[in-house]
């Protein structure tokens, strides 16, 4: 299983900073600030008829009431994009089995996202809703049964007229099998009533494809007999070193559904996506633009079902720019240009982004060169060792292996500085 990571800050403390009167304070830093109050917004246009499914399978995420949402129209006239993944769907704020955005905006009132969707479609585009994330009460775990849960999502497909739907399932409710046994059964019954409907099912996703949880996630779809259209994983804030650790993830992975559900490895990669972090991870790995562009040519040239990634709030360089050292919600912490990762999601979806002088990528990580030997996931350390990792030299104060040098997680290692 992957270290914790920071995508999303429980909804209950983003209540509770509601209440005290902070929303505008940031409360998390790869994922998720305090959220926004939903002001109104124009009624949403009427359904468009459904793009075809390449864009629902490279729509990147977007969250569209807080970290600092983007103009969505702007992003797609820069970039060529057509469809964003907006995040996330939760129960209501206390447990409830009713929808609402990050659990504090019920959908059955909410006027702002239904604004965003209309402006979207009004430009020919559309979207997909993502339900679950990291954090905070999942509609499988506050609904009884995988038809409550089912009748739930359906809310959101009614209200938004929705063709897609991804379900991000991960910690911590993904270790409850009830919750994923009504989360599986609820993505079936809604691809029963809702034919046509584009779905997606999101992981964590390690070194060897998925861990125990991911697994077991496989194999309550298995027994249910449910096929959704991929299964994605999320090769980031688990120890991965750029793109090269992600294509073998995605390599093992392959071989998890190959051998879950008796595919060949064509079959396989043709029901297997990725979604990725752009820039800083929570962890603090680095993902550049190069980085993309090799994941991208692995998932082509293997006809890979999806290629998303998290998030386009953070497909910016940061202001000032921010390139060492923390992760943010609204900025990516490299050296880019406005909206160069979600131009990837545009090409899988077989489009030309516009043209635009391009970024050069670093060719080292921020930070310069380390006369420490570089950090590897398979090295065992001990009290004392020192390695080099994105640009810092770090110590580690007992035995470890496959945990990532950061300032998080088990606190094994100590940032000695930048080299």
């Amino acid at each position: 299983m992957p270290p914790r990571h920071l995508r999303t800050l429980a909804a209950g403390v983003a209540a509770a900073a509601l209440a005290l009167g902070v929303a505008g304070t940031a409360l998390a830093t790869g994922d998720r600030a305090a959220p926004r109050s939903a002001t109104a917004a124009p009624a949403p246009a009427p359904a468009p008829k459904a793009l075809a499914s390449n864009w629902y399978a490279a729509a990147p995420y977007l969250m569209p009431l807080d970290n600092d949402p983007p103009d969505a129209g702007a992003v797609m006239d820069a970039t060529g994009l057509k469809a964003f993944q907006l995040a996330f769907i939760l129960a209501t704020d206390g447990g409830g089995c009713s929808p609402a955005w990050d659990g504090l905006h019920p959908v059955a009132s909410d006027t702002a996202v239904a604004g965003v969707i209309s402006a979207i479609r009004a430009k020919g585009g559309d979207v997909s809703a993502s339900v679950g994330g990291y954090n905070g009460t999942k509609l499988g775990q506050a609904c009884g049964t995988p038809e409550a849960t089912a009748a739930a999502y359906q809310q959101v497909i009614d209200k938004y007229g929705l063709k897609a739907l991804d379900f991000d399932l991960e910690e911590p409710e993904y270790e409850n099998s009830a919750a994923i046994h009504n989360e599986i059964g609820a993505a079936k019954i809604l691809q029963q009533k809702n034919p046509g409907l584009y779905l997606s099912v999101t992981t964590a996703g390690t070194a060897d494809g998925t861990g125990w949880f991911g697994k077991q996630m496989l194999n309550e779809a298995k027994s249910q007999s449910f096929t959704p259209d991929n299964f994605s994983i999320m090769p980031f804030d688990g120890g991965f070193n750029g793109a090269a650790a992600q294509t073998s993830a995605l390599t093992h992975f392959n071989a998890v559904l190959r051998s879950t559900f008796g595919w060949d490895e064509a079959t396989a990669y043709a029901h297997e996506g990725i979604s990725q972090m752009n820039g800083r991870s929570d962890s603090g790995e680095f993902f550049t633009q190069a980085d993309f562009q090799t994941v991208l040519d692995f998932a082509t040239s293997h006809h890979m079902a999806r290629l998303t990634n998290w998030s386009v709030n953070r497909d910016r360089q940061c202001t000032p720019p921010d390139n060492n050292g923390r992760t943010s919600g609204t900025c990516s912490s490299v050296p880019q240009g406005a909206w160069d990762f979600t131009k990837f999601s545009v090409r899988f979806a077989g489009a030309t982004p516009p043209t635009t002088p391009p970024t050069t990528p670093p060719t080292t990580p921020p930070g310069g060169s380390c006369a420490a030997s570089p950090y590897a996931a398979g090295t065992v350390y001990v009290g004392g060792d020192t390695v080099s990792y994105q640009g810092h030299t770090w110590k580690a104060r007992w035995w470890t292996q496959g945990e990532a040098p950061s300032t998080g997680g088990s606190g094994v290692w100590q940032d000695v500085g930048a080299c």
